[in-house]
């Protein structure tokens, strides 16, 4: 009988069987899915089957994952038990083949729903942290709030002696303006004081500033009143209880009299302008909010030497701290003609200087800035209960901090020397009625710069009617002052 031929060349012939006889377990017959011959030493495979690979690859049936390795028995005429070994070898390797796969596919699956819960933990950590990182920064503005508003000191005592006289002070007429009287104490008493000299137990203002903020926060208007003024000072109860004689004198000697309300009173006397709030400021006070914004800048025409107001400066563009400032502001003798108005123009130059340098450098708007001038002026600050908390004190800052410096004014109240002595002031009328009239009904306030005549009053501007309309007979008066975008410098 001739051999059976296969597909492929030279591979050898199958041996002839018994006839009728059915393959072993575990193999298959001639011409069934999966018949393989080897050659070469490698296992074909059959299309549906994952074959194996290696020389000697085992043949594996039709739904198996081809086995590997050498020396593998072939399907027909071999052992039936190293043919099962192989079949078993075959599916183990098949298996590991297929869940090497399914393995990698659990663990990447693993992975994925181990992702949720790493991404929660660390959003919980993340908010935990932010949470206190949050209750730290609000201690610490709890802290620094309470801290500065335990530094302002309130005047009750005034605020009792002006209600008690509030039938005969002066109503308010201007929606929503401020009238705001600044004192500069002159007090040797308190921490750093000492040093000006010695503490008698009484205190006068050595400066005193009506700031009238207008109604639609726009401008701003701070009158100068001399303390040489001459003026009627009303009945006041003076700090041992009794009461002073109402008497015609000088300005200043109110405030020794009676403090601030004896101070108010005389004011809202001879304006007519009702004052809405007070603040005294000792001499430390000035100092250190000078050093807050780590000094102001002046110019000198001539070097300075005074041994009272302990201040000695070379002539020329000058940055003065603390004592120099303080010392600048006070010095009269030294500088100029030595009169209370070449002072008064030099205290107005210098606030000035430092409302454009607080405004130019941010200060207002930056609270690492903010806090220090702030620590400052609290440390020594003395208000009536209506401006006596830092909440309070922060809405005034905030509704003025967009006033241009050309619409912050300064200018002095209309006098001239006074008939009786030469070294006090009167008033100029009806200057100082019409400059009092303005403010006391928000008007604007027109200043112009440069040195006035006793009146400091002058007709340089066109007349022109108060209303805005057509020109008419009564012109808008105008006064000689200065703004805080001049400076000292220019």
């Amino acid at each position: 009988m001739d051999a059976d031929v296969t597909d492929s060349a030279g591979t050898p012939a199958e041996p002839d069987g018994p006839a009728g006889d059915e393959p072993p377990t575990g193999t298959r017959g001639p011409g069934s899915t999966g018949e393989a011959g080897t050659g070469g030493g490698a296992a074909n495979a059959d299309a549906d089957r994952t074959g194996g690979t290696g020389a000697g690859t085992a043949n594996a049936n039709a739904d198996g994952t081809g086995g590997t390795g050498p020396g593998a028995a072939n399907a027909d005429g071999t052992d039936p038990d190293r043919v099962n070994r192989a079949n078993r070898d075959a599916d183990k390797t098949g298996q590991h083949a297929g869940t090497g796969t399914a393995k990698a596919d659990a663990h990447g699956t693993g992975a994925d729903a181990h992702t949720p819960n790493r991404r929660r933990n660390w959003l919980r950590w993340a908010a935990l942290g932010t949470s206190l990182v949050v209750l730290a920064a609000a201690a610490v503005g709890w802290w620094f709030y309470r801290k500065l508003d335990a530094n302002i000191t309130t005047d009750i005592t005034a605020a009792a002696e002006l209600e008690a006289y509030e039938k005969e002070r002066p109503k308010p007429l201007a929606h929503n303006a401020q009238n705001i009287l600044l004192l500069g104490s002159d007090t040797r008493s308190g921490e750093g004081n000492s040093k000006y000299g010695r503490d008698g137990g009484s205190q006068r203002a050595d400066t005193t500033i009506l700031l009238h903020i207008s109604g639609n926060r726009k401008s701003a208007t701070a009158m100068s009143i001399p303390r040489d003024l001459m003026v009627s000072i009303p009945s006041c109860r003076k700090p041992d209880g009794t009461r002073t004689k109402a008497q015609f004198a000088q300005f200043n000697w109110a405030f020794e009299f009676g403090g601030a309300a004896c101070t108010i009173r005389t004011v809202e006397r001879f304006t007519g302008i009702r004052v809405d709030h007070h603040m005294v400021v000792d001499f430390s006070g000035f100092k250190d909010m000078v050093n807050a914004v780590h000094g102001v800048e002046i110019c000198l025409k001539e070097p300075i030497d005074d041994a009272d107001a302990h201040l000695k400066v070379p002539r020329g563009k000058q940055t003065l701290r603390g004592e120099q400032a303080l010392g600048y502001v006070r010095a009269r003798k030294s500088i100029g003609n030595g009169s209370d108005t070449e002072r008064i123009q030099r205290q107005q130059q210098f606030l000035g200087a430092l409302v454009k340098k607080v405004q130019s450098n941010g200060v207002l708007l930056n609270p690492t800035r903010l806090f220090p001038v702030l620590d400052a002026a609290t440390k020594s600050l003395t208000t009536d209960p209506g401006l006596n908390s830092l909440k309070d004190l922060y809405d005034l800052t905030t509704s003025i901090r967009n006033i241009p410096t050309e619409k912050v004014q300064f200018l002095t109240v209309p006098r001239r020397e006074y008939r009786a002595d030469p070294n006090r002031d009167e008033l100029v009328e009806p200057a100082a009625a019409q400059l009092f009239k303005r403010l006391r009904e928000d008007k604007p306030v027109t200043v112009v710069p440069g040195k006035a005549d006793d009146e400091r009053t002058s007709r340089k501007e066109s007349p022109k009617r108060d209303d805005g309309g057509p020109t008419g007979s009564k012109p808008t008066p105008v006064f000689s002052g200065t703004t805080a975008a001049e400076g000292t410098c220019e």
